[in-house]
Order: C-alpha cells, then sequence, then structure tokens
C-alpha cells in the first residue's frame, strides 16, 4: 500500500488574485511528483479552522506533510501558524521550520537578524521608527512587512525623500489603500539577483544564479520587480522582466560572493529543504540582500524551477530532494 502525504494549502477561494491561486498550480505539480515518487498525495486546506484540519490529518495518518502554506485567509503574517500546528500534532513536514518561517516571513525582524550576523541589507524605516530629525535623504522603496510576491508593490512604491515627514505621510497612505502593515527600505540602485538554494545531505546546494534584466526599460521607470512583473501577464513589467543565467568572465567573483553569502543565510536561518535569497548589487559592486524567502514557490515555471533545469534536475527531481530534508 503506498503511503500517504498530506498536501497543506491554503483555503483558496474562486475570486482570489493570480499570487493566491499561484498555490493551486504548486499543488498540482507537487501531487503529480509524490505520485511518480511512490506515494499517495492527498490535499489538506489549511486556514483559521485548525481544528478541522488537525481532524482530517489525525484521519489521514500521513507519513509527512509536504507544506505549500504561502498565507492563511490571505494574511502573510500568518504563515508560521501551518509549521508551528504540525510541530504541535507531531507530523514531520517538508521545508523551514517554525522559527525559521517566523524570522523570514517579517521582513524587518529578518532585516535585524541579517544585520546582527553582519550580512548587509538596505536600512529601513517604519512609521514608529521614523522622527523628524531622522536624516533620510535619498530614493527608498515601500514594502510590505509580511507580504511577498511583491504584493502592494508598484512604480509609485519608490518614492525620493528629504525630510521623514514626507516618508511618513506616504507610508500612512500606503496604509490607508493597502490593509497591513509597511515599512520604507532604502533603494539600491542597481542588478537584481535570486539565488535558489536546494538541501543536499551536508546542508544546501546554491543552484545556478539568476539575475533580472529590465530589458526596454525607459529612463523614468523604476527598475523593480513589482506586483505587474510576476503576476500581470499582459503587463510591459511581465514581458521585460528577463531572467538569466548567462554571465561573464567579469561576474565570476561577484556570483561566488553572492553564493557564499547565500549558504551564509541558510545556515544562520536555520533553512530547511529550499529556500530563495533575493539581492541587489550597488554601482560600486556593493552586495546587499533583500530578502530571505524560505519555502519559495516552485510552481513548473518559476525561477526556483528554471534553476534546478539548469543543472538537469526536473521538478520530481526537486520535490524528492526536499522530502530528503524532512
Amino acid at each position: 500500500m503506498k503511503k500517504k502525504v498530506g498536501i497543506l494549502h491554503a483555503d483558496i477561494p474562486d475570486k482570489a488574485n493570480e499570487d493566491e491561486k499561484d498555490a493551486l498550480v504548486q499543488l498540482e505539480a507537487v501531487s503529480k511528483a509524490l505520485a511518480q515518487l511512490g506515494f499517495d498525495p492527498v490535499s489538506v486546506k489549511f486556514g483559521l479552522n485548525m481544528e478541522a484540519a488537525g481532524k482530517f490529518l489525525q484521519k489521514l495518518k500521513p507519513a509527512f506533510v509536504f507544506n505549500l502554506v504561502e498565507s492563511v485567509n490571505a494574511c502573510g503574517s500568518l504563515i508560521h501558524l501551518a509549521p508551528s500546528f504540525l510541530d504541535y500534532l507531531k507530523i514531520p513536514y517538508t521545508g523551514s521550520k517554525t522559527q525559521a518561517m517566523f524570522l523570514t516571513s517579517n521582513k524587518l525582524l529578518a532585516k535585524e537578524f541579517l544585520a546582527a550576523h553582519s550580512i548587509e541589507t538596505p536600512k529601513a524605516y517604519t512609521i514608529s521608527s521614523l522622527t523628524k530629525e531622522t536624516a533620510v535623504e535619498g530614493c527608498y522603496i515601500i514594502k510590505s512587512v509580511w507580504e511577498h510576491a511583491s504584493i502592494g508593490m508598484n512604480q509609485d512604491s519608490v518614492v525620493y525623500a528629504k525630510r521623514a515627514s514626507e516618508l511618513l505621510a506616504k507610508l500612512e497612505k500606503t496604509q490607508n489603500i493597502i490593509s497591513g502593515e509597511f515599512f520604507c527600505e532604502e533603494y539600491i540602485d542597481g542588478r537584481e539577483f535570486n539565488l535558489a538554494l536546494l538541501s543536499e545531505p551536508k546542508g544546501a546546494e546554491v543552484l545556478p544564479p539568476a539575475e533580472i534584466l529590465f530589458a526596454d526599460y525607459p529612463d523614468d521607470k523604476h527598475k523593480i520587480v513589482d506586483y505587474s512583473a510576476k503576476w500581470k501577464t499582459d503587463s510591459f513589467e511581465y514581458f521585460n522582466t528577463k531572467r538569466t543565467f548567462d554571465f561573464s568572465s567579469d561576474d565570476r567573483d561577484l556570483i561566488e560572493s553572492l553564493k557564499l553569502i547565500s549558504k551564509e543565510c541558510w545556515d544562520q536561518f536555520d533553512l530547511k529543504g529550499y529556500a530563495r535569497v533575493d539581492f541587489r548589487v550597488d554601482k560600486s559592486g556593493r552586495i546587499w540582500v533583500l530578502e530571505i524567502n524560505a519555502n519559495p514557490c516552485i510552481s513548473p515555471d518559476s525561477g526556483f524551477i528554471a534553476a534546478s533545469a539548469m543543472i538537469g534536475l526536473g521538478f520530481t527531481d526537486v520535490v524528492k530532494r526536499i522530502i530528503e530534508d524532512i
């Protein structure tokens, strides 16, 4: 008899946004991979009614759970509830554990953790940390504290400010329009890189680095991977943000530095299974970590799967490697 495996995922409503619906794409792909590996995959919806999910899982008695929960009730700040609940039920599961999920999902907390381990990350301010005396002159990008997938981010998110009051006004306006907490981060004008990491017996393998190229962006358009670039398939941003794995010999030292920092992030945050680290490299060549993504998107068309394919790993191979790190 095949061992049953629960695939834990958010309960996605029919009218969900594209970023939420992507969870269903991952669910289908992971289900097929698990079946190919000889398991019997079972979809398990996870929401605020955790008692129902718990009863279902206890009846199912899975060999393990593949955790695909990226938000709970469309709220990214609750992402850590899934691994925490699985810990409570004493059911083994894929990916990073509760502490790592909480640390990485709160971008401000992740920044503090990075700085504490001497890993450079752009300076950030919140409504509560800004005062009239704060020296802020420069360019900033407004980001959600908890939400990933570039939710709430667009061209207007990049602002130039001379005074703290200007940043405060922008943060307050954003929070009035979009629910949730926001912060402003120093905008790094430069190259953008994503490095995917996949578990191996001795820790993590850094997959081939990817650079995001902003093709034909006019001078007055900020080169950022915003919501349109990720999810609006008919937009200029979607068509003109290109991923490349090709680098010249001039980038050799930079690429090696990015790999080393990625491994350091994996170790310091105690990540498991799979992860992605997002970088910006400024015009002087200085490397900045933007975000740590534990349990990143693994849709078949995702950057993670594209990086895996560069070393000959198919989707099922990736799922197998993730499972082996439970």
